[in-house]
């Protein structure tokens, strides 16, 4: 059998499932906080998960998955 010949090595493809996972992370976290009746004012919706922590994980993902596809795979021979 041959060897596939893949663009991403092992590491990388690890590092853009966890990417992935954090940024989803930060979604969820992001969600949520509407009025129940469709009509009334929730506060919730500038707690500090919402506007601070999410976001701030969501772009940290982003950034992971940058490096993820731009590291140098070590299974590569050249």
């Amino acid at each position: 059998m041959a060897k596939r010949d893949f663009a991403f090595g092992k590491e990388n493809f690890i590092l853009i499932g966890i990417a992935i996972a954090v940024i989803i992370i930060g979604f969820v976290l992001m969600s949520g906080g509407g009025s129940e009746d469709g009509v009334s004012f929730n506060p919730e919706i500038f707690s500090t998960r919402r506007i601070i922590i999410a976001p701030v994980l969501t772009f940290l993902g982003f950034m992971l998955m940058i490096v993820a596809i731009l590291k140098k795979s070590k299974d590569k021979s050249e």
